[in-house]
Parts: C-alpha cells; structure tokens; sequence
C-alpha cells in the first residue's frame, strides 16, 4: 500500500513538473544555507549560480545581449572568474573558470517581455556589487535577488488599459487624426490592452493574446463608430482611425534592442529579437486586416486638421509626450522613469515631425535625426538619475516606429495592391532601421565603453 502511495505521489509530482515547459531552478541549492563564508572566497559553483542568476533576470527584463554580457562580467572579475556568455532571445549559455575548474551552464526563460523597473533595480544591484554584495555569502545575494526577481508588474490590467488609451490617442492625433479618431482609438485601445494584460497574466501564448486584442479593438472602434452615427450623426469617414486603436501592440523594444545587438555582432541574440518582433508584426496585421475585412473597414486617409503652425507644434509636444508616457508605463517603468522619457520623446519626436514638414527631410533621416537627439538627451540625464539609458531611449522612441506603415502594407499586400504594399513596406523598413541606428550613433559619441568592439 505504501509503495502505491509513494508511486501516486511521484507520479502526480511529475505530472506537476512537466505541466510547465520551463522547470524552475532551486536557485538556493547552489548556497550552503548554513555557510558563513562570503561569496568572493565561495567555490566555483556557488560564484556561476549568481552570475548565470544575474544575467537570466536581466535578460528577462528584455535588455540587450550586450548589457546582460556587460553585468555577469563585472561580476565575474569581481569574484575572480573567467567568464564567456552566448546570449540569445529567451536563453543563456555561458563557462565560468576560476584556473582549476570549470562550470558550463545553459538557461532559459519562459517568457520574454519588458520590465524597466525590475532592469533598473538590477543595475543598481550590480554597480553596488563590489562594495555591497561582495562582502555577503551566496545565500543571502540569492535572497537579494528573490526581493528583485518579486518586481513584477506596477501597474494593474486596468491602469495599463489606461496607459494604452493614452498612448494611442496620442498616436491618433501625431498621425494626423482628429477629435473623433481619438476619442474612439482612446477606448478601443484600452478595452484591447486590457484584454491583453489579461491573457498575458493567465500565460496564453503570444499568438493568442495579439489576435485577440488586436481583433477586440478593432471591434469596438467600429462598433463605436457606428454608434456615433446613429446617436451623433458623425460621419463613417473616421473609420480610418482603427488602426490606431491598435498600435499598443508594436514591439518596440524587440525591434530596437536588436538592432542595437546587431551593432554589436551579437547575431544571435539580435536575429532572435528581430525575428520575434516581425512575428508580432505578422500576426497583428494579419489579425487586424482579417477582423477589418469581416467589419468592411478601410485604412482611408484621415479628415485633415487645420491647424497654425504654433497650435500644431503645441499639440505635437504635447501629444508626444502622452503618447511616451503610455509606452513608458506599459513597460513597467515608475512615473518619475516615465515622465523622464516621455520629456525626451516630446523633444525628439517633435523635432522629427518639425524638420518633415519644414525642411522636406524624408521620413527615414528625420526618423535617424530624432532618434540620435533622443539618445543625446538620454546620455545627459542618465548622468544626474542613474536610470537605465535604453529605459529612457526606447520608449521615447517607440511612437516613431512606423506601425501605421506595416500595417496599411499588409493591408494592400492582402487586397493585391502590390505597388502600395510595397511603398508603404518599404518606408517601413527604412524608418525602423533608422531608428536604432540613431541610438547606435548617440551611444558611440556618449558612451567610451560602446564604442569599442573588445
């Protein structure tokens, strides 16, 4: 009876086990709970289990390969061990050596997103490392970082539904939509990334919560809009701004992080995040323009806005920086973090529109142009905050990445219109390769450290 028992329990034990695809690793094995010695003096073992930890939270952050690379070896010269990282989208690989022996370790995530406050804390925690860290032993760094691996989301489904709203209204108005557009984008985008937040905290897959929030804001956009017309008479003609009820689904920091990698031959870990990025892309505009064909929606051309050149400069400020501070708090970024980026973006992306309009600089340069200003600023306030630099570029950033573009390509792509698909692709690529580029080159003027491939 008893060795049925114990096969019942090893069983369900295992059926506990396999139900997740990622096991989790007992970080707290690796240390002597009982232990006094401090982790400098500690075995190799004991040393690879906080750089190899170290490097997984900041890779689950969303950070480059280049900054988690940078992380584990500050801290493996701290405790006098030879390291060597290979860093990729969702996983580790990395050798620690201390002259006698070695330890090879291979991990891995379960899910890759974007966590600026948790990435901050974790800088914090490894410029403090020498003079902090360094003198505790390996069990109480490992309960360290427990407390920072805790930081998960700030913000509820609710306020980032809200931050959504205001991003994409922001979004609707920089593209040039009017009142109508983005009142209605306002509630369909927080209605579809509340949706989102919802699926992602139940651990759906990727492919599913996009479908299913790109498909719900594009439902209550139309479903608004008809109801517009019926109680307010407002012309069918705002039809064209659903697509900006869904651009709270552009993968902003994918898109530039891999190419901030790229500059930095991390290959692998740059494909990786460019190859999922584009995934998103696809599937959310092949959602999109699925749910607009059922709705009998069309990507039209928004009603123009007259606005003088003074009131629209105000309100491109303006709407910039809303439209940043969205994007900021959807990255978990804390409000002090966020107001810091969104004053970044008000500039840059408003210097970018600015040289568009009056000097007929193609979108691509401006785009290249806004992008360097926006690292620039960030360099100088890194100095006076501490903040992470990429916690303040890339959001300031992602409002000038060409959602409506990609879109309104696969819309043409899916309806035959080959020469439009391929205009409105190819002013897509350019500006998304512009982008990174900018922060690239901000980062090489400002940063000794980057600018050296060693």
């Amino acid at each position: 009876m008893r060795k049925n028992n114990t096969a019942s329990a090893s069983a369900a034990s295992y059926v506990d086990i396999m139900e997740k695809n990622h096991m989790e690793i007992p970080w707290h094995d690796y240390a002597d709970a009982d232990s006094h010695v401090i982790i400098s003096q500690a075995g190799l073992i004991e040393k690879s289990s906080v750089i190899g930890r170290v490097g997984l939270i900041m890779l689950s952050c969303g950070t480059g390969a280049w900054r988690v690379r940078t992380s584990m070896n500050r801290l493996s010269r701290e405790l006098g061990v030879t390291c060597t990282v290979d860093v990729g989208l969702m996983s580790i690989s990395f050798n620690c050596f201390d002259g006698k022996d070695c330890v090879s370790q291979s991990l891995s995530i379960a899910n890759t997103g974007v966590n600026t406050s948790k990435l901050y804390r974790m800088e914090q925690f490894v410029d403090s490392f020498p003079t902090m860290e360094a003198k505790l032993t390996g069990e109480e760094i490992h309960k360290r970082l427990d407390e920072i691996e805790e930081i998960h989301g700030l913000y509820s489904p609710v306020k980032l539904g809200f931050a959504a709203a205001l991003a994409c209204s922001a979004f609707t108005f920089l593209l040039g939509g009017g009142p109508v557009e983005m009142i209605l984008a306002f509630i369909a985008a927080g209605i579809g990334n509340f949706i989102r937040t919802k699926l992602i905290k139940h651990h759906y897959t990727l492919f599913l919560n996009i479908a299913a929030s790109i498909s719900a804001a594009c439902l209550v956009y139309a479903l608004l809009l008809k109801l517009s017309e019926v109680c307010f008479g407002i012309s069918s003609f705002h039809e064209a701004g659903y697509i900006c009820s869904m651009l709270f689904i552009i993968p902003g920091f994918p898109f530039i992080t891999s190419g901030i990698d790229l500059a930095k031959l991390d290959l692998r870990s740059g494909l990786e995040r460019l190859t999922y990025a584009l995934i998103i892309i696809l599937v959310a505009t092949m959602g999109a323009w699925i749910t607009a064909m059922i709705l009998k929606l069309q990507p039209e051309d928004f009603i123009a806005v007259h606005l003088g050149t003074a009131s629209r400069l105000i309100f491109r400020l303006c709407a910039s920086f809303c439209g940043v501070l969205g994007f900021s708090i959807m990255f978990n970024s804390s409000i002090p973090m966020a107001s810091t980026a969104a004053m970044i973006g008000a500039v840059a992306n408003t210097l970018r529109l600015s040289l568009i309009d009056f000097t007929g600089m193609p979108a691509a340069v401006a785009a290249f142009t806004g992008a360097l200003a926006a690292g620039l600023l960030a360099s100088l306030i890194k100095k006076n905050n501490g903040y992470p630099r990429i916690s303040l570029t890339v959001p300031s950033i992602v409002i000038m990445v060409p959602g409506l573009y990609f879109y309104r390509g696969f819309y043409n792509l899916g309806v035959m219109s080959l020469n439009e698909a391929v205009s409105w692709l190819a002013a897509a690529i350019l500006i998304v390769v512009a982008l990174p580029l900018g922060l690239i080159f901000a980062r090489i003027f400002t940063d000794r450290t980057f600018r050296y491939c060693t």
